[in-house]
């Protein structure tokens, strides 16, 4: 068996381990199905009677953002995962044994699609429920889920090595919502970043979250020719920004996170 093929089979192993641990633990199915739900009826019905949007429904606007938001947030248990098993000397048992240093981070971030994919169809499900649709065609609205997914995996990434950087799950979670709360609305979620003062416009416009939300509202179908054009290189040019974005991420933080597994002890 090659390098390539035992990084596989371990990182395979892996995530069966993991998966096996979210069937024995009911209560993360239960909010990965409920959180979603909460979130676009929250949103649509809380901003969606305050919020005017030229040409379209703001619904509509909404949804993109909601899903974009939720996969980042789905991308955070990749890190708690990390920190926990640290924390209890999990991490130090899968490194003595015959094993790639990759395989664990592979297999959890991996896992974390699978909770992502959970989420996405639970909220077009309640999407379509209260009114959202998709006006472009399949292969497109899959582009879509599957750029959602993909950012949401390189994001992971990012998120394994905080979670190998601090020291207990409490610190870990309010050290991504410090991260993940302003990127997610500091950007074009749920409003046109053409109503943010300068500075957060600017900001905006350059987020990461908004080139990936323009790219899903683009593919979904969800835009209006009535709706400004974006000014700035990301907004006109959203899929390829995301891709850019993504492979930022994978290149900068997989072998970052590997590095930092290597060197990770026990608390």
């Amino acid at each position: 068996m090659n390098a390539m093929q035992m990084v596989a089979s371990d990182g395979l192993t892996i995530a069966k381990r993991n998966v096996i641990k979210i069937k024995r633990v009911p209560d993360l199915i239960v909010f990965t199905v409920l959180s979603p739900i909460m979130f676009v009826l929250l949103f649509a019905f809380v901003f969606g009677s305050a919020i005017e949007v030229p040409g379209m429904s703001y619904r509509e606007f909404l949804i993109a953002g909601v899903f974009t938001q939720t996969v980042i947030f789905g991308a955070t248990w990749t890190g708690l995962g990390m920190v926990e098993d640290l924390q209890k000397g999990i991490i130090d048992r899968f490194r003595s044994l015959p094993m790639a240093p990759s395989a664990v981070l592979i297999g959890r971030t991996s896992t974390d699609v699978i909770i992502n994919v959970i989420s996405l169809v639970v909220m077009s499900l309640t999407g379509l429920v209260i009114g959202w649709r998709i006006h472009s065609s399949v292969l497109e609205a899959a582009a879509a889920y599957a750029l959602m997914l993909l950012f949401a995996y390189a994001l992971s990434w990012v998120m394994a090595v905080v979670g190998m950087w601090v020291r207990t799950p409490e610190v870990f979670n309010n050290a991504s919502f410090m991260v993940i709360f302003p990127l997610s609305f500091i950007a074009n979620t749920f409003v046109d970043p053409s109503s943010m003062p300068p500075v957060l416009q600017v900001i905006a416009e350059w987020n990461p979250v908004s080139a990936l939300t323009q790219a899903v509202r683009n593919l979904f179908g969800n835009t209006a020719p009535q709706m400004p054009p974006p000014q700035a290189w990301p907004l006109q040019n959203p899929i390829v920004a995301t891709l850019l974005w993504i492979a930022l991420m994978l290149i900068v933080f997989v072998p970052f996170a590997i590095h930092r597994y290597k060197k990770a002890v026990s608390r």
